[in-house]
């Protein structure tokens, strides 16, 4: 009998940056690329919408995010691991 396997997915880290939806939280994730002329590196941001149903998240924390099948028009990541809570001072 063939066992179907999940393949591997994607997983990268970032930050927090909007928990002002229901289930759902803004993760901007950065890149550092060379610059094609001047070799200097260059810091470049991508933001993903993830699902964050078991996590009570907020801005600042640095969270591990997960590919998965689309679950909204958006949505095509999940929180699987809080990485570090942000420290609010005040």
């Amino acid at each position: 009998m063939l066992q179907m396997t999940r393949g591997r997915r994607q997983i990268i880290i970032g930050e927090v940056v909007s928990d002002k939806m229901n289930k759902t939280v803004s993760v901007r994730v950065e890149r550092k690329i060379p610059h094609p002329v001047y070799k200097k590196y260059v810091k470049k941001f991508s933001k993903f919408f993830a699902d964050c149903d078991k996590f009570s998240l907020k801005e600042g924390d640095i969270v591990k995010i997960a590919s998965m099948r689309p679950k909204s028009k958006n949505k095509r990541w999940r929180v699987i691991e809080i990485v570090r809570e942000s420290i609010k001072i005040g």
